[in-house]
């Protein structure tokens, strides 16, 4: 099993609960409809990896999310998650009105940060992305069409979450195309205190 890093600790999540369409500038973005309802997906424990990494036939694209592990129900730690996107195919996916597996659950698409305990109020997180320097993404709770907590009694309602399990909630506007040898820096903060920051250098698929 794949596991990401919380404290000292290594988790091994036995699934990541994604949220789709839940900035209102990514949608009209990738010219989606808007949601009534959250948008869920999964990727599995196997979609875990280290590095940020360049597809070998396929363009990837990135997209950060603020990020919760979940212990008894609760939401206990947070992170900063990337949901790797084969963005080609999703769209012929979604064309043809089929599920976005393909293009969202294969192996290296999900990379993060360390976690760290976190069970404060959500009002006030705030990920800022940067490539080579440049700000390309900026996410916060107040940004969210549905709020962490929403969700979470959203996907309790129908699907029971493990222990350690990752809820990703969502990305904003700035997606785009990984690029080898780009520099991707994240911080996540909780209004002025920085709580997480992580570094990645895109990296090719074959090493």
């Amino acid at each position: 099993m794949n596991t990401v890093n919380f404290g000292q600790t290594q988790v091994a999540p036995s699934k990541l609960v994604c949220i789709g369409r839940n900035y209102v500038d990514h949608i009209k973005e990738l010219d989606n409809e808007m949601p009534s309802e959250p948008v869920i997906f999964l990727k599995p424990n196997s979609a875990i990896s280290e590095q940020l990494y360049l597809h070998e036939k396929d363009d990837i694209h990135y997209e950060a999310e603020i990020t919760f592990m979940v212990k008894e129900g609760k939401m206990v730690a947070v992170g900063i998650g990337f949901d790797l996107t084969k963005r080609d195919v999703q769209s012929q996916l979604k064309v043809k009105g089929l599920p976005w597996e393909r293009a969202k659950a294969f192996d290296r698409s999900a990379v993060f940060s360390q976690f760290v305990p976190f069970t404060e109020d959500t009002r006030g997180l705030i990920l800022k992305v940067y490539i080579n320097d440049e700000l390309v993404q900026l996410a916060s709770d107040e940004l969210m069409i549905y709020k962490p907590n929403q969700l979470l009694e959203d996907i309790q309602q129908f699907m029971t979450l493990a222990d350690g399990d990752l809820l990703l909630t969502g990305t904003p506007k700035g997606v785009g195309k990984l690029k080898l040898g780009d520099v991707f820096e994240a911080k996540l903060y909780h209004h002025e205190r920085l709580l997480v920051a992580g570094t990645w250098s895109v990296l090719d698929f074959a090493n």
